[in-house]
């Protein structure tokens, strides 16, 4: 009489897996094949730690022809959240794995070959973040692609050419006004941000990470976090300090005024390097502070302008105040100017009358 597996019965007969919790607390599986030796001794020869390779190396000692990989969609999302997230980049892995959290609770009890473009449009449709399902979309296709290249699956890719919800760009623009009601209201740090922000064109975290030792006599060096663009920004012009160099002077010597001894330009009036959080506290206070202002003047629209402003508005602002997109889109960072011209230049292009 025949018994079947008690245990591991989604693995070919003789297969069998091993599971050991490490001292870090991780899980390590490895898997095994339970065969003979010259003398008849049972052994259990190891196979690998991949699943896909241990039944290709199970194929070869039991003399059969691979079985069909039936992978479902949470066992590759394990494999790309351990093999693929932890190379990108810091804000990239975060988004990353925002989105996978509503694949795996949509896909992840799926068999990676069930998978039709209608399904993936049926999610599209009932999400209730538009732009956060594109952004899933494209991480699930980039999943597949995975998944082809480990051999998991030869299915064609079922997100490839699914449609994306129309989106479409953030177009506020805090003209002087608006800067200057917010600008009025920060402390000292957070106008120097502000400051920093606009005359570089850079990002947040990109701002806050500029240290004093990426300044010299006529550059500030920077290195884009999101996309890892090296850039040189000029600080002088015609042999004069233009005004970013004024103010990076400035930094520079608030540092040795204040005996600062972190390496980074933003810092607070104690010397402590300004954060992330630190920065969106105090942006949101000089904000409050600003649409108050407004309303004790009766200016409700104001205060509704006032109310739409977010650090991240500073950037645009930059890219739309240079009056060449050339210029604008180098000095984002840009490898297309059509980038800087759809998403970042916010007001209308001067142009001349008929007459």
């Amino acid at each position: 009489m025949r018994f079947k597996k008690a245990s591991n019965r989604d693995l070919p007969p003789r297969m069998l897996r091993r599971v050991r919790t490490l001292k870090s607390g991780k899980q390590w599986v490895g898997y095994y094949y339970d065969g003979r030796d010259e003398s008849g001794k049972r052994i259990e020869i190891p196979l690998g730690t991949d699943l896909d390779v241990a039944k290709i190396e199970w194929a070869k000692l039991d003399r059969k022809a691979v079985p069909k990989t039936t992978r479902l969609l949470g066992d590759v999302f394990n494999r790309y959240e351990r093999d693929v997230i932890p190379g990108k980049m810091p804000r990239t892995q975060k988004d990353n794995l925002l989105s996978l959290k509503q694949l795996r609770a949509a896909f992840s009890d799926a068999p990676i070959e069930a998978i039709t473009p209608q399904i993936i449009a049926q999610y599209r449709d009932k999400r209730s973040g538009k732009v956060r399902a594109n952004r899933e979309i494209s991480l699930l296709s980039h999943i597949y692609n995975m998944a082809r290249e480990w051999g998991i699956t030869g299915k064609e890719n079922p997100a490839a050419g699914v449609r994306k919800n129309k989106e479409r760009p953030r177009d506020f623009y805090a003209g002087p006004e608006i800067w200057n009601a917010v600008y009025e209201c920060a402390l000292g740090e957070l106008r120097d941000a502000m400051d920093l922000a606009y005359l570089t064109g850079q990002r947040p975290a990109d701002v806050l990470s500029m240290r004093a030792a990426d300044c010299d006599e006529n550059y500030l060096q920077v290195a884009q976090l999101k996309t890892s663009k090296k850039l040189r920004i000029e600080l002088r012009h015609d042999d004069q300090l233009n005004q970013l160099g004024i103010l990076v002077k400035k930094l520079l010597i608030q540092r040795r005024e204040r005996g600062i001894r972190n390496p980074y330009l933003i810092t607070t009036q104690d010397g402590r390097a300004v954060t992330a959080s630190m920065l969106r506290l105090r942006f949101d206070d000089a904000r409050r502070a600003a649409i108050n202002n407004a309303l004790e003047g009766q200016d409700r629209d104001l205060a509704e302008q006032i109310r739409q402003f977010q650090f991240r508005d500073i950037r645009p602002k930059a890219a739309s105040e240079i009056k060449d997109l050339t210029q604008a889109s180098r000095l984002l960072g840009h490898s297309d100017k059509r980038i800087t011209d759809t998403v970042y230049r916010r007001i209308g292009e001067i142009v001349q009358p008929t007459r």
